[in-house]
């Protein structure tokens, strides 16, 4: 019985052995998963008061936000494009 019982640990450490590990790709290094904007980034508070960081877009109406270029504000939806006047 003792021969029986040193066979199969044999057998399972030559099984462990023939499984290989995953070589890691080289290359390309791996992409970063986007985070998106969180809703406290439009928004600043001011003695209880709220005020919109950007303006929302003319064509698309409220709930669409439209992302600050420095010269121009422009609308993600819909490709609306407001440049800023200088001062």
């Amino acid at each position: 019985m003792p021969e029986e019982v040193e066979e199969s640990e044999t057998q399972d450490a030559k099984a462990e052995e023939d499984v290989e590990e995953p070589e890691e790709k080289s290359g390309k290094p791996e992409k970063r998963a986007k985070q998106e904007k969180k809703i406290f980034s439009y928004y600043k508070i001011d003695n209880e008061t709220v005020i919109r960081q950007r303006p929302f877009c003319e064509r698309c109406g409220s709930g669409y936000f439209m992302a600050d270029h420095g010269n121009r504000f422009t609308c993600g939806h819909c490709g609306f494009t407001r440049y800023k006047q200088n001062q």
